[in-house]
């Protein structure tokens, strides 16, 4: 988590390395979702700690959280995943963190 306090520290960190690999279903129906997540403080400690939460849920095809425009934008198997259980992954992360004005994609797709 973010500190408010003002001493510096530099920390060198390979995301080449924190990829994350899903096997995901070939025929599985995905949605998209787009919303808002308050109260993140920080780029690397708040917005990238949230993105990877979701990442690691089984099912979720992709998730990127932009930490300046406090949206985040998701794709997931809805057979796995719902917008409910998005908005508890966020809200697990940190109290201070809550999801809003989710919308998702009216049409589901397949990934072929």
């Amino acid at each position: 988590s973010c500190k408010t306090d003002k001493k510096v520290e530099i920390k060198t960190i390979d995301v080449s390395s924190e990829k994350i690999s899903q096997k995901l279903d070939p025929n599985a129906v995905y949605s998209k979702a787009e919303f808002s997540i308050k109260g993140m403080t920080c780029e690397m400690g708040c917005a990238k700690t949230i993105e990877k939460k979701l990442a690691k849920m089984d099912g979720m095809k992709s998730a990127i959280v932009d930490f300046k425009n406090e949206r985040a934008t998701v794709e997931y198997d809805i057979a796995k995943i719902n917008p409910e259980s998005i908005t508890k992954t966020v809200s697990a992360v940190s109290s201070i963190y809550s999801v809003e004005n989710m919308q998702t994609t009216a049409t589901a797709y397949t990934s072929n």
